[in-house]
């Protein structure tokens, strides 16, 4: 049987260059998908970025990398539960708002998702100014849930729209009703 031939001094067991791979480590790879055992014991552990600050030392990366087991991992987030908030949107006039000639303003109902009723605001807001509108006040009136337990009448078209924004994670305006000033 033939013996394999004798690695250089600068590579570890598997031929991969320490000092390129330490300059990966310390550009964010962290080890996944280098599948050489010097560096990755078994598929749970992960190598963290290097704790020296020159990635080009000759010493191998894990001679002073640290090694993180599931254990100490940061753990995967879990899906938060995304609903659907109506919400009232005042907005003003702006050049090119599209709102009817002789407004002063208009009301949005809106549906919009989000994990909590601040963020369903939050993106709201962001996507009427991407728009070109003015937005100035937002009232919250809660989730499907929260306005039956109110006594608000619910109609189909209005749980269609509820429905479309939440598998889309969109915003939904439902209705814009313009404001005359008749002064």
């Amino acid at each position: 049987m033939k013996e394999p031939a004798p690695r250089p001094a600068s590579t570890n067991c598997c031929g991969t260059n320490p000092q390129a791979f330490a300059k990966a480590l310390q550009f964010g790879n962290k080890g996944i998908g280098h599948r050489c055992p010097c560096f990755i014991l078994d598929r749970s552990t992960v190598i963290s970025k290097p704790t020296r600050n020159d990635p080009l030392d000759p010493a191998p990366a894990a001679a002073y990398g640290r090694f993180m087991t599931n254990d100490s991992a940061p753990k995967k987030k879990k899906p938060k539960n995304q609903k659907v908030y109506t919400l009232l949107v005042e907005i003003g006039r702006k050049d090119g708002d599209g709102l009817p000639k002789g407004s002063t303003g208009a009301a949005l109902m809106c549906y919009a998702s989000g994990v909590d009723e601040a963020e369903a605001v939050r993106e709201t807001v962001a996507i009427l100014k991407q728009a070109d509108t003015a937005p100035l006040d937002v009232t919250g009136y809660g989730t499907i849930e929260e306005r039956r337990e109110q006594g608000h009448d619910i109609a189909d078209d209005e749980i269609e729209l509820m429905d479309r924004a939440l598998r889309e994670n969109s915003v939904i305006v439902a209705q814009v009703t313009p404001f005359f000033d008749k002064a």
